[in-house]
């Protein structure tokens, strides 16, 4: 009897755990990445404050900064297929600020463009977690992703 209980309140919370899941600022980041590969720029707009930056550095110690506005202007438009993916991803968070840092890759058409790491800095409005900042790095010279090649 016990376990039919625990079975029924199990298959009751499993659900909200998995919309819980649903609003980690790390499934943020996730749905930042297939806002990309589908081109979606209204998703993509969704995901981040107003204000949001994002910043890149590249190994001669050059670095960009964006308004998150024009990037997601130009990743709609684009016509090439991207695809980005991170692994061993850290998430910190503390009340209304939480970082999101992991290794990356990113592939254009299929072929591997560059690699680094990913920070991500999120606020917690009250529509859920938004994306403030984004800092990359833009290596070129990449080790073999633990994931493998992308999928075809």
């Amino acid at each position: 009897m016990k376990t039919l209980a625990a079975l029924a309140i199990g298959s009751f919370l499993l659900p909200l755990a998995r919309a819980a899941d649903d609003q980690t600022p790390l499934a943020v980041v996730q749905r930042l990445f297939a806002a990309m590969s589908a081109h979606d720029a209204n998703a993509a707009r969704a995901l981040f404050i107003p204000e949001a930056m994002l910043f890149s550095v590249r190994p001669d110690g050059t670095s960009a900064a964006t308004p998150h506005e024009r990037w997601v202007e130009r990743m709609g438009a684009a016509k090439d297929a991207w695809l980005e993916r991170i692994w061993e991803p850290k998430q910190f968070e503390h009340g209304t600020v939480a970082m999101v840092w992991a290794a990356f890759d990113f592939h254009r058409n299929g072929k591997l463009s560059h690699c680094g790491i990913d920070s991500f800095t999120l606020l917690k409005t009250s529509s859920g977690w938004k994306i403030a900042a984004v800092a990359d790095t833009h290596e070129t010279t990449c080790a073999p992703s633990p994931l493998g090649p992308p999928a075809k």
